[in-house]
């Protein structure tokens, strides 16, 4: 079986997302794949509950407590490869990750970013494309390299920005998006046998 070990820092509505994908599209028995773990930087992270509630394993790992990037990286991966994953997913991960984690990974590490990438990587991504006036905005999923938001586009979601657009609005049109577009992202990418 295929362990995918997700990893979240606040609501884990994407992790919940691919949580009920599996599920309903029955990866276990179609790509050999099952979430294994939901692991957080946050005990307050609201998506830990979902995950428990699915009888999927949880862990604490918070930041707060290390001296170092290096070592929470360090103890994150102890806890991510306790699960043996053939995939590591980003969730709404509020973190950047050293170059040694990233590279751990590499090839089986993939993140979700809402903007149509290359554009737009980093934060505060639907107030830019609404100043930049942009008539369609996103979301991309993508394998994680070294370099923020700019490895291999796996996929992607387009949505039309509108005159009346705030960044809340936008935001919560891509959101929508993104619930469908993660959980199609991933189980494409376990039906190409990685």
């Amino acid at each position: 079986m295929k362990n995918i070990v997700i990893l979240i820092s606040g609501g884990g509505s994407n992790m919940a997302a691919i949580v009920r994908a599996a599920r309903a599209r029955d990866w276990a028995r179609r790509c050999g794949a099952r979430v294994a773990a939901v692991l957080s930087n946050r005990a307050d992270a609201g998506g830990l509950a979902f995950a428990r509630e699915q009888g999927i394993a949880t862990a604490v790992i918070d930041h707060k407590t290390f001296p170092t990037r290096e070592a929470f990286d360090d103890a994150l991966a102890a806890q991510v490869d306790a699960h043996q994953p053939a995939l590591v997913v980003l969730a709404g991960f509020m973190r950047i990750l050293t170059p040694g984690f990233v590279a751990r990974y590499a090839g089986r590490l993939v993140n979700i970013h809402p903007s149509l990438l290359p554009a737009f990587p980093g934060l505060h991504t639907h107030r830019r494309a609404i100043e930049a006036g942009c008539r369609f905005a996103g979301a991309s999923v993508h394998m994680v390299t070294a370099e923020l938001d700019h490895g291999p586009i796996l996929d992607q979601a387009v949505v039309p920005v509108l005159p009346d657009d705030t960044e809340q609005v936008l935001a919560a049109r891509v959101l929508t998006q993104e619930h469908l577009l993660y959980p199609r992202a991933i189980e494409a990418w376990l039906q190409k046998g990685h």
